[in-house]
């Protein structure tokens, strides 16, 4: 018998004889706790108060499910049943679906929501009344039975999702989260986390750095970089702020640090001709990167934003350098300091972008052009780019190196816990 995933819990209470709130969760009837968290001199949330709350608000890749009603009402065994298979889900369906069964079971088994309203600052136990106390009077019997069609529909949208396209499972990749080709002289290496917007998780930084070492050895002319849907990459997985080592968040900022600086270290030594194919909106990282590539052609509905400052974080990837470099200090300091976001063809005036199609006919044109330049003699391409880049090297690890430095500091500021608190929460919310 399989081992229930620990998640699950949040949903599915062990059977007993009169159906028990779910374990793993504070009793809705227990007092609320405190109101105030421990504070600074300036109000803001301290550091193991910011580190305990984004741990507490987790978030996982949501899945958009689509209910079909029944006219029969469940039985007190389907309801039990679909307790049962909750526990058997292999993946964590995000936080929005299980407040949803969380507030369906509460209103199954002891109806309208009873419990006193949690404070401002309780945002797991403020999140779970929310979502209970909007069910209103909704009849026992009709929680019941929403129950078991959530978990019935649950379980066969994660089954979809985990589908992937012929020819590009992950067996014949050796990727989880890109998707790689070599064909026509072009190695493409496409982020695969569309309904994550392309953000990037631990894995995904590993997998890319393998991704691009592998390239720089076989045999095709360039090396392409794009996103699979509708974003190019929504930057950093947020989320990889709550996955706390035990050496505490000293070690995880310490250890991101080293991981971003071997990341970006990849992309200043790649020895190929390197291209990105801006295929929508890129955030973050995904941006800062772009002043390492050798060309960056750009879908017309693509935008470009580093919103450093508003999460409390300072610049990555050698922007601090190329950007000024490639646009004027006074440019750079409106993406990187005041988080201003660039069109396709604002970013193409400034010289962050080499040219823009439009979004009918991007693909078409683009892949085209790659084509053509995957037909050149490319070891004439690898000793021109040595040419153009190589003096610049040395100073480019330089500067990566400063920049990895600041952000280990940054990490463990009140204002970058505060504003990634802030945006777990919202996304936490119904």
């Amino acid at each position: 018998m399989p081992q229930a995933p620990a998640w699950a819990l949040l949903s599915a209470p062990p059977r007993t004889q009169a159906p028990a709130p779910p374990p793993n969760l504070r009793s809705p009837r227990a007092p609320a706790p405190p109101l105030s968290r421990p504070r600074g001199s300036d109000g803001a949330l301290g550091l193991e108060t910011c580190t305990a709350l984004v741990s507490e608000v987790i978030s996982f890749p949501v899945v958009q499910l689509h209910l079909n009603r029944t006219a029969m009402r469940a039985s007190q065994k389907d309801f039990e049943n679909a307790m049962s298979q909750v526990k058997l889900l292999k993946k964590d369906p995000g936080n929005e679906v299980k407040l949803k069964l969380y507030a369906l079971y509460k209103q199954a088994t002891e109806g309208p929501c009873n419990m006193p309203k949690p404070g401002v600052f309780d945002l797991i136990n403020k999140a779970k009344w929310d979502a209970w106390n909007a069910l209103g009077s909704l009849p026992k019997e009709t929680a019941r039975q929403n129950y078991v069609d959530l978990v019935s529909s649950l379980s066969s949208s994660l089954e979809s999702s985990s589908q992937v396209e012929p020819g590009t499972d992950r067996k014949s990749t050796g990727y989880e989260t890109l998707m790689v080709t070599s064909e026509d002289g072009i190695t493409k290496i496409m982020l695969n986390r569309p309904t994550k917007k392309n953000a990037l998780n631990v894995e995904m930084y590993h997998e890319i750095m393998h991704a691009l070492k592998a390239a720089s050895k076989d045999d095709s002319a360039i090396t392409v970089l794009t996103g699979n849907g509708d974003y190019y990459s929504s930057g950093n997985d947020l989320t990889n702020f709550t996955d706390i080592p035990p050496g505490g968040v000293e070690e995880k900022a310490k250890n991101g640090a080293i991981l971003l600086r071997e990341f970006v270290g990849c992309f200043i030594d790649f020895p190929k001709p390197l291209i990105a194919v801006v295929n929508g909106p890129a955030v973050g990282i995904s941006v800062t990167l772009l002043g390492l590539f050798d060309a960056v052609y750009a879908s017309d509905r693509a935008t470009f934003h580093t919103p450093f400052s508003h999460l409390g974080q300072s610049p990555e990837g050698c922007s601090s350098y190329t950007f000024p470099k490639i646009m004027s200090p006074a440019k750079a300091t409106e993406m990187l300091v005041f988080g201003k976001k660039l069109t396709a063809g604002e970013a193409c005036a400034q010289g962050l972008v080499t040219e823009v199609f439009p979004d009918s006919t991007f693909q078409k044109e683009v892949w085209t052009r790659l084509k053509a330049f995957a037909k050149l003699p490319p070891n004439a391409m690898r000793i021109s780019k040595e040419i153009i880049r190589n003096r610049e090297k040395e100073k480019l690890h330089a500067v990566n190196a400063e920049e990895c430095s600041v952000l280990q500091g940054r990490w463990l500021s009140d204002e970058c816990m505060n504003a990634v608190v802030n945006f777990l929460s919202r996304k936490s919310k119904l």
